[in-house]
């Protein structure tokens, strides 16, 4: 049996348990948020697509953040990347026409 994740396993957990973090306000948002990237997984399915690039954009960013600096500008700019993310995991899974909606 596979040791229990402290900070979640998986793709779309690992996902959900960052977007929780942008919710926050945004100097609050960045504390513990990578430790959510520790056991993120592309799946195989989505290698070598765009989601993986996302995937690889939105790991550097939350992990090169400087708590203190920019927070609100990167803050958004990481919602708009969790956005893009689900939209293209939603496109790569045949939904014809995902979209975010108006107040994401």
């Amino acid at each position: 049996m596979p040791q229990k994740s402290e900070f979640g396993r998986g793709f779309v957990v690992s996902l959900m348990l960052l977007s929780r973090h942008f919710g926050l306000p945004p100097e609050k948002a960045f504390f513990g948020a990578a430790d959510h990237l520790n056991d993120l997984t592309v799946p195989e399915q989505f290698r070598g697509t765009e989601i993986e690039e996302l995937i690889e954009r939105l790991r550097k960013m939350v992990i090169w953040h400087q708590p203190g600096t920019l927070d609100k500008e990167d803050a958004t700019d990481i919602k708009r990347l969790l956005n893009r993310i689900a939209v293209a995991v939603d496109t790569h899974l045949g939904i014809p026409d995902p979209d975010t909606g108006k107040y994401d």
